[in-house]
């Protein structure tokens, strides 16, 4: 069955970024290499694609749980990015 093209596969979904990474730097070689056919090579953009969209959004997440809490002086409590450029 084939996914929808919103919602990223079961699997990748339940990836850690760093599998997801992992393939998606073979699928970009695969793809740069020409060694797949067309229509696999369309299937392996497509999941390149999900993989793309899913390590975007747990870099975001982890963005987030970087920000660190700051105290103003007046004692309430806050949040700041942090800096990680």
């Amino acid at each position: 069955m084939a996914a929808s093209k919103t919602a990223a596969p079961a699997d990748i979904a339940k990836m850690s970024f760093e599998a997801a990474l992992a393939e998606l730097e073979e699928i970009v070689r695969q793809l740069e290499s020409g060694e797949a056919e067309l229509e696999k090579s369309i299937e392996l953009y497509e999941r390149g694609n999900y993989l793309k969209a899913h390590c975007e959004a747990r870099l975001q997440a982890a963005q987030a749980k970087v920000e660190k809490i700051t105290l103003s002086a007046s004692g309430d409590v806050g949040t700041e990015p942090a800096n990680i450029e």
